[in-house]
């Protein structure tokens, strides 16, 4: 079922890889930041003409990776459970989402005790909240987010560095109804993979390729799934299931990790 859905985004104005924290960020390899720029801007210019709502987080100088902006927190129903980053690089990008939400009438914005990497780590089906771990996100902010948002979580393990957030290697394809996902199983450890097989026995399997080129860090609105183009073998079996793919460029911005849900926070409620 296709719903018009509210983004937020972050411009890349001050991307830059000049650290790394992940397998894909290297230094040596410069951005192109006008063209990373142009990729962006073709994202969020395909969300508008699907009829959704983007709004805009002002970018910081000091925090090149804040074009991630699905990393700042989780919103489900209104309420907003913000970030605690593992690394220090980006540490404070915490406060600057928290902020955001609190300025723009989100009454419920709750500071995390945990380590959680927002939507990175966090996603939201009908019934449960899948919860991914083992690179990033604590354990322990596991039961944080269930006590706080009120729904089950599901905690999956991680076990490839390349997919080191849950969004990398999963992607909920329609959130009102619980069997709708694609993933990628070998990011996951075989008990997880056990669990993942019995919850989405109908789910789209990504193989090696396009994991790699991070097809499954995707936005679907429920028809329409945004996803890197280069990520060709998932096109068609989306097509078979009632999805329509439509396929964008972000190989800039891949250089930092992340791809099309890395971008993207949803904005529930």
């Amino acid at each position: 079922m296709y719903t018009p859905r509210r983004y937020l985004m972050c411009p890349p104005a001050y991307f830059a890889v000049t650290y790394s924290i992940n397998p894909w960020m290297d230094p040596a390899k410069p951005v192109d930041l006008p063209l990373a720029v142009a990729q962006w801007e073709s994202l969020r210019d395909t969300y508008r003409s699907l009829g959704h709502t983007v709004e805009e987080l002002e970018p910081d100088p000091e925090l090149p990776d804040m074009v991630y902006a699905a990393n700042g927190a989780l919103v489900v129903d209104g309420r907003v459970l913000g970030a605690r980053f593992a690394h220090p690089e980006r540490a404070r990008e915490a406060a600057v989402h928290r902020e955001w939400y609190r300025t723009r009438g989100f009454a419920e914005v709750r500071e995390p005790e945990h380590v959680n990497e927002g939507e990175g780590d966090f996603a939201v089906t009908a019934s449960w909240l899948l919860a991914g771990r083992g690179f990033r996100s604590s354990p322990l902010s596991h039961p944080e987010a269930q006590e706080f948002f009120g729904r089950p979580v599901v905690g999956l393990d991680l076990v490839d560095p390349r997919f080191y957030h849950l969004d990398t290697a999963l992607c909920v394809l329609d959130d009102t109804r619980d069997g709708a996902v694609m993933y990628y199983p070998r990011a996951f450890s075989p008990g997880s993979r056990a669990v993942l097989a019995r919850l989405f026995p109908d789910a789209v399997i990504a193989g090696e390729a396009d994991a790699r080129a991070f097809g499954l860090n995707a936005v679907s609105d429920g028809h329409h799934v945004v996803l890197p183009q280069a990520a060709v073998g998932l096109f068609e079996p989306l097509r078979e299931r009632g999805y329509e793919p439509v396929g964008v460029d972000l190989g800039e911005l891949l250089k930092g990790g992340g791809s099309v849900k890395c971008c993207t926070a949803e904005l529930r409620g």
